[in-house]
């Protein structure tokens, strides 16, 4: 584990740790185009100003102009160090010498001294019993058994303060977590989403056992629920400059991504249930979908009937292809994520792993229409890029970006699975499944690459008019039809090639498969996912 301390790393017998280098993106942070409040260094959160640190040397010690320390830093130390952590002083809205005050006393939550490992001294994690009316957002660590001063650390209002629950784990003296020993974990807000005011503060949880839980930390909050940090237009096409990611699709994609406008250009076709017979061509703007409702099953799109013009609508065309960006304040407007959307003709079938043979699914995982979509997060106090999203089928994985791939820059890098479409951050296999049994998500670079720069920015609700959506955002149908098939036929076929202990592993997978993999269906587009107004999941 990482913190803020000025420990060692020099102590004998312990080598240099990948803690021991200070992450930075490849290139310098561009000069942003002025306007608002975006990266201007400090976010005012309506009586409580705050300051985002990433050199930790600073952290110990109150700021020339006013910053004080709400709680320690911590990281695994399998990583290079790439963080940051609030400090806070009395905002232009607060009451001068009310919003922060210092603790009362200390409560000791655990000490390593009696570790039987290699470690750079001892470290004492100490929670702060905050004065009637305020609240704990951080520990202090030190490296000596006695309290640390009192004057170290600032409680925060508790009116300015919200909700948090425990985010990712990141050390125990164990290899993982364990409810009865000491664990360490990051914090995030209890409520994510577009609305939420709750404010990360980069501190983090030390539970000794689950009894230690009554010594509650909070979040911060953005009480007057500022947006003025979010970037402006402007600062938003200067951020997918700098920041468009690469995505490479493997050597053997067959269904490639493209525009909306060259989907429908290319003869999609819109249906209408109970008149099946009459398809409707759509117009290239899609302004003649249904717009809004639910998704009740009354309209669908699907392709071409003319079997030639299907198999090419297909295929898609990189070509035309385009990302489509949604802008929205994070995290108590914090942070700005750009969710970036690609559209695909066609979800291509599912092969599955058996060991060491591999065995195409037949039309298991056939789907029309597939919107795939990753998100880049952005600090709104300097710009930074925070991390990356990688959606993955139902779910999907944040990456810092201290272990992300770039080019050209800043540029984020990014690998389609092979006519799934799943985005991760390395190339590879992925197993969806366990001991060599599962579904194949093949990623390669080849040349063919997209590269998000050429986009359209669809929704940035902050910015209100500056924005104008396109219709097709907001049909709330299905971008595919449902096709129902009978899963036996499909199964006996690949299963007739099978003998012994194949098919019955082959068997065991099928039955562990979702259900939504047996049909055809396609998904509703970006604006009806739940992700669209709330975070990643």
């Amino acid at each position: 584990m990482g913190n803020c301390l000025p420990l060692s790393s020099s102590s004998k017998g312990i080598k240099a740790l990948p803690i021991n280098t200070i992450f930075k993106l490849p290139s310098p942070v561009p000069a942003w185009p002025p306007g608002g409040g975006f990266a201007r260094g400090t976010i005012d959160l309506g009586g409580l100003q705050v300051y985002q640190v990433t050199s930790f040397t600073k952290v110990w010690a109150a700021y020339e102009d006013g910053f004080f320390m709400l709680g320690s830093y911590a990281q695994p130390n399998n990583e290079p160090l790439f963080g940051w952590v609030l400090v806070g002083k009395d905002g232009e809205n607060g009451s001068a010498g009310r919003t922060l005050k210092s603790p009362v006393d200390y409560t000791l939550v655990w000490n390593s001294e009696s570790l039987r490992i290699k470690r750079d001294g001892n470290g004492y994690f100490w929670f702060p019993n905050p004065p009637e009316g305020y609240a704990a957002v951080g520990l202090v660590v030190t490296n000596s058994p006695n309290k640390p001063s009192l004057d170290k650390i600032r409680c925060v209002r508790s009116d300015l303060t919200d909700q948090c629950q425990t985010n990712k784990f990141i050390w125990s003296p164990g290899s993982e977590s364990n409810s009865n020993e000491f664990n360490v974990y990051s914090l995030q807000p209890s409520n994510g989403g577009t609305k939420e005011v709750g404010v990360p503060v980069g501190t983090f949880i030390a539970q000794n056992n689950v009894s230690s839980s009554s010594l509650s930390l909070a979040c911060l909050k953005n009480s007057g629920n500022n947006l003025s940090s979010v970037p402006n237009l402007t600062q938003i096409r200067a951020l997918i400059q700098a920041y468009s990611p690469r995505i490479y699709f493997h050597p053997k994609e067959t269904y490639l991504p493209s525009s909306v406008t060259w989907y429908f250009n290319n003869g999609a076709l819109l249906y209408k249930r109970w008149d099946e017979s009459n398809p409707v061509p759509i117009d290239p703007t899609g302004s003649n979908l249904p717009q809004w409702g639910s998704n009740d099953g009354a309209y669908w799109i699907d392709l071409p009937v003319d079997e030639k013009a299907k198999e090419k609508v297909k295929k898609g065309d990189l070509q035309s292809s385009e990302a489509y960006f949604h802008i929205k304040p994070m995290l108590g407007a914090t942070f700005t994520d750009l969710a970036i959307w690609i559209f695909y003709p066609f979800n291509g079938p599912a092969t599955a792993k058996l060991e060491i043979v591999d065995i195409p699914l037949g039309r298991i995982g056939e789907h029309v229409g597939d919107w795939e979509h990753l998100t880049l997060r952005v600090s709104n106090f300097n710009g930074a890029l925070e991390s990356v999203y990688f959606s993955e089928h139902s779910g999907g994985t944040w990456v810092n970006s201290s272990s992300v791939e770039f080019e050209d820059g800043n540029k984020p890098v990014a690998y389609s699975s092979l006519n799934g479409h799943a985005f991760y951050p390395k190339p590879g296999l992925v197993l969806q499944g366990g001991a060599g049994i599962g579904i194949r998500n093949d990623t390669d670079k080849s040349n063919k690459v997209m590269d998000t720069v050429k986009c359209e920015v669809v929704s940035a609700e902050h910015l209100h008019s500056d924005i104008v959506e396109p219709p097709w955002l907001n049909y709330a149908r299905e971008w595919g039809p449902k096709v129902t098939y009978e899963l036996g036929i499909e199964v006996q076929k690949m299963e007739s090639l099978l003998s012994g202990d194949l098919k019955a592993a082959f068997k065991s997978l099928v039955n562990a498969l979702p259900d939504e993999v047996f049909g055809e269906e396609g998904p509703t587009g970006p604006k009806m996912k739940n992700n669209w107004n709330g975070d990643e999941v």
